[in-house]
Parts: structure tokens; C-alpha cells; sequence
């Protein structure tokens, strides 16, 4: 992970690591994560939580930093939101998942479940997104991606560096799609920059046998075709859905 993504400038590594372990200081954990988090330090999983990557509705996810001196990113669910009530239907209708408590924090649990076994399908099949480390209710470990302990950017702030990027992330899509998996949430918010582009927030993948499965899938190539062509990058919808169900 020691290539430059764009030309873009990085901050210094001191001086982004300083300015975002502050921010780490106004996160309140609800008890049992705080627990979930002490158990994992104490397994030696994790030895440090270092600084907060991304935060979102659902979920916000940190580097942190394993006893070895690598890095890995942890992607801790809310329990507290509400979000997660009104896309229920990502579970309910994966076949994975039967037997669905409507309990908040068993809902929760089960999105980070989720995305861990779809992690697990794409690392192998040999899809761009993070390796799945470790799982414990609702907090994901995965690879953390980024270079000197930088997290890379999201493509929603670098945009897209050539047709090289869409013909990847095509890919990408057409390698899930064979192996019964649609990613269902693809937007530029989503892919991130490392040198080749890589797919995040696998929560809401669903399998092949989910009743909106093929939908999710149409709606996903729609969203990255008409991203890329905002900047002069086009295909033909049709022709790349030919291409993917070939």
C-alpha cells in the first residue's frame, strides 16, 4: 500500500494523524462497545484506536493500530441509530439471514455480519475492496487502506482518474454479479482511491437470491455510468448490462 493515488498533495503524517486523534476525543461509545473494544485489545487484536477515517448515520468507521504496528481500519455500527430500521429490507429479503429479530441491536449486528460475509466473498473472488481481520457484533476489522498510516480519499473528492478506474470498478461489479453478490449501494461516496479503486460499505450487499437483487444491480452500474460521465466518460448502459450478464 505504498503507491501515491493522485498527484494531490498529502498532508504530512504527523500532522494529519495529530489533527484527527482530536476528533477521536468526541466519540462516546455506547457500554457495550466500549466492552467489545476492551476485549478485542486485550485478545491482541487491537492496541490502539487511533482517529476517526469517516463518520456517516450507521456508522463511523477509525484506523487503529494491531500490536504488530499494522494498521486496520474498524468499522463500529450505531447502535443508536434508526437508520438501519428503514433498510431492513436488505436483510429480510437475503436469504442468508432468516429469522430476523425487530430488536435494535440484533438488526445492527446483523448489517455488520453481513458486510463481513460479503467482505469475505470479494476477497475471495478477488474483488477491490478490504480484507475482512475480525468480527465481534456490531464492529467490523477489515484492512485498513491508505499509505503512511494516511487514509486514501473517497472518489467524491478526488474524482475519477481515467477510464482505467470505470473499466475496474466494472469489473469489479461483473466479478460479484457472477459470484451471486450485488453490492447494492455503488456511488463515487463509496469507492476508494487507492491505486486501483476500491468498493466500500458492503452492508446492504445482497445475494443473487434477494427478490430485488437484480434492481439493486441495474441501479449500481446506472449510478457509476452516469458519475463517470459528468466528466466525459461514457458507456452505453445497455451494452455494459449485456456485458455483465454474458
Amino acid at each position: 500500500m505504498a503507491r501515491r493515488v493522485s498527484k494531490r498533495k498529502a498532508p504530512p503524517k504527523e500532522e494529519y494523524v495529530l489533527k484527527e486523534k482530536e476528533k477521536l476525543e468526541s466519540y462516546v461509545f455506547d457500554k457495550r462497545t466500549l466492552l467489545l473494544l476492551s476485549a478485542m485489545i486485550k485478545k491482541n487484536i487491537l492496541k490502539s484506536i487511533d482517529y476517526p477515517i469517516s463518520t456517516g448515520k450507521e456508522a463511523n468507521v477509525f484506523r487503529a493500530t494491531t500490536p504488530n504496528g499494522d494498521f486496520v481500519a474498524i468499522k463500529i455500527y450505531k447502535i443508536t441509530t434508526t437508520g438501519f430500521e428503514r433498510n431492513i429490507a436488505y436483510l429480510e429479503g437475503d436469504p442468508r439471514f432468516k429469522m430476523i429479530k425487530h430488536n435494535k441491536r440484533e438488526i445492527v449486528k446483523l448489517f455488520a455480519k453481513k458486510e463481513f460475509k460479503n467482505l469475505r466473498i470479494c476477497e475471495k473472488i478477488g474483488v477491490h475492496a478490504p480484507k475482512p481481520v475480525f468480527i465481534s457484533e456490531n464492529i467490523v476489522v477489515m484492512e485498513f487502506l491508505g499509505e503512511e498510516g494516511v487514509p486514501y480519499a473517497t472518489m467524491d473528492i478526488t474524482g475519477p482518474r481515467g477510464e482505467s478506474d470505470l473499466d475496474s470498478i466494472l469489473e469489479d461489479i461483473k466479478k460479484m454479479y457472477k459470484a451471486g453478490l450485488v453490492h447494492a449501494d455503488i456511488s463515487q461516496y463509496n469507492i476508494i482511491m487507492a491505486p486501483a479503486p476500491h468498493l466500500i460499505d458492503f452492508g446492504q450487499g445482497v445475494v443473487l437470491g434477494h427478490p430485488k437483487a437484480e434492481e439493486f444491480l441495474k441501479r449500481d452500474v446506472k449510478n457509476i455510468l452516469d458519475y463517470f460521465a459528468r466528466f466525459g466518460i461514457k458507456r452505453d448502459f445497455e451494452k455494459t448490462m449485456k456485458w455483465i450478464y454474458e
